[in-house]
């Protein structure tokens, strides 16, 4: 294949898959099903050929003339593909488990042919190779997820719709803006590491300061840093295969994701940390962190405190970048998987909790241990791993997030990490003793009513399988994260062959 024409495949893949699925009548669900899963699984495949490809030097990229001056651009470098690899693993599983979980439900056609033309968008995103190409599949990704998000149709849901994208819409103008700004500035928005040239050295730094704060505010939106954060535990209302999309492989992780590219290969990490857009986007991270853990010890409901969850852990992403530290930012890029692991499983278990058992809020858990062991198993070992105890993959990430600080000479920012951990315990460990060793309650208190009809398993195998699928990657992810196919050795791979020579 034209090295051009596989990052095509890969976005047309999931794309075609959609407008296909549109077409179905909603009675056709076996046929349905296997368009998703066959997308899926052929989504893979690619994405394994481009990783071994780029392993072995090869370059892929696809140049389409949009204007004079403009071109769309897609490009599978190492950065890309971390980005690119989790979200397709995890469409896979996310399908399984979205089929299980939808089973019976009305408009199972509409919600699957955006369910795919997201996971294109966020393919987009990952593979773009300028910053025009990334604004425009950054946007197409805000449409593609409305729909997922206003599913349900309540009045509840239309609501959060309309929050949803007046943020995101509002953080896409800003990215807008800024990309149109340096675009007329210096002709090319090309990623490149250490950052687009200013030839002659032209551009002022306030007017540096000015682009970047435009461009990272905007994707800051999708990233949830506070106080652009609002939209994502409104967001909640959407059914639980939603949720572990905008927070496990798209939303979230690109708005993530386009820190890092904007902060290395668009501003460049030198010119950030001189003009102090890196120590002044360093402290919004961190304080996104602890201001997101406290309002996840506020909340009852199950969703909104996962959501707020988020809202912190994803700041682990950026703040590794900004301090502009090798070992930071390995420590950052990791989290990346690492998070979307974690989190996915949450979801999921979340998901299992409502659909067997009727149960939303963290009082209704008590003694559900007991009725659902493997899923409170695999809630567990992704709260101990967001908590940051070893062997969880999250243990990892904070490692080296705590090593970079050291490294570039910002031990405070430890006291960050080590404050967000104890507020991790803190709203997970009482829930996780409620969950294991208090009794139910009784019938007349709230006892669990049951939902899905389960055959001989604690819930439908269609939503209990991927579950513990993901609860695994994240256990092995920390366990074997020493070994050269691991999260980490590709985050080693990207920041020294990239960043830091």
């Amino acid at each position: 294949m034209n090295s051009g024409l596989l990052p095509l495949a890969v976005l047309l893949t999931s794309a075609l898959a959609g407008v296909v699925i549109f077409l179905l009548r909603e009675r056709q669900h076996r046929l349905r099903t296997g368009v998703n899963l066959t997308a899926a699984l052929l989504k893979l495949l690619l994405v394994g050929l481009l990783l071994n490809g780029v392993l072995q030097g090869r370059e892929y990229t696809l140049r389409i003339p949009f204007t004079d001056g403009a071109e769309l651009l897609l490009r599978a470098d190492p950065l890309a593909l971390l980005f690119l690899s989790l979200s397709a693993v995890l469409w896979l599983i996310t399908t399984i488990y979205a089929i299980g979980y939808l089973e019976g439900a009305p408009h199972r056609s509409r919600f699957f042919g955006f369910f795919s033309l997201c996971v294109s968008a966020t393919a987009g995103v990952a593979l773009a190779g300028n910053l025009l190409t990334f604004l425009l599949f950054f946007e197409l990704l805000t449409l593609t997820t409305w729909p997922l998000v206003v599913h349900r149709g309540t009045e509840k849901a239309l609501r959060a719709g309309v929050v949803y994208l007046a943020y995101t819409l509002g953080g896409g103008t800003l990215l807008l803006l800024g990309t149109v700004w340096l675009h007329t500035l210096v002709g090319s928005t090309l990623f490149v590491p250490g950052g687009v040239t200013d030839p002659g050295g032209q551009i002022s730094a306030a007017t540096w300061q000015a682009i970047a704060a435009l461009l990272l505010l905007g994707v800051g939106v999708k990233a949830a840093l506070v106080p652009l954060h609002g939209w994502l535990p409104r967001a909640m209302v959407a059914p639980a295969p939603v949720s572990a999309l905008l927070h496990a492989v798209a939303v979230v992780k690109a708005g993530a994701f386009g820190v890092v590219r904007i902060l290395y290969d668009v501003v460049g990490i030198e010119r950030a940390v001189a003009l102090n857009i890196a120590p002044l986007l360093a402290m919004l991270a961190a304080a996104t962190i602890i201001w997101g853990s406290l309002r996840a010890l506020e909340q009852q409901n199950l969703k909104r405190r996962l959501a707020f969850s988020t809202v912190s852990q994803v700041s682990y992403i950026t703040l590794g970048a900004a301090m502009a530290g090798p070992l930071a930012l390995i420590g950052g890029l990791v989290h990346l998987v690492h998070q979307g692991l974690m989190k996915i499983t949450l979801f999921f278990c979340a998901g299992n909790l409502a659909k067997t058992l009727g149960v939303h809020s963290v009082g209704q858990m008590r003694g559900v241990g007991r009725r659902m062991p493997l899923t409170m198993l695999a809630f567990t070992l992704a709260a101990l791993g967001m908590i940051g105890l070893p062997p969880m993959a999250g243990f990892v990430s904070k490692w080296y997030l705590g090593l970079g600080a050291l490294e570039a000479g910002h031990g405070g920012w430890i006291a960050v990490l080590a404050l967000s951990s104890v507020l991790n315990a803190a709203y997970f460990l009482p829930l996780l003793y409620s969950v294991w060793f208090r009794s139910p309650l009784p019938q007349e208190e709230g006892e669990w009513q049951p939902v899905l009809q389960r055959g001989g398993h604690e819930t439908a195998l269609t939503l209990l399988l991927p579950t513990l699928f993901v609860a695994l990657a994240a256990l092995l992810a920390g366990l074997f994260a020493a070994t050269a196919d691991s999260p980490l050795a590709w985050a080693e791979l990207i920041v020294r062959r990239e960043y830091f020579r």
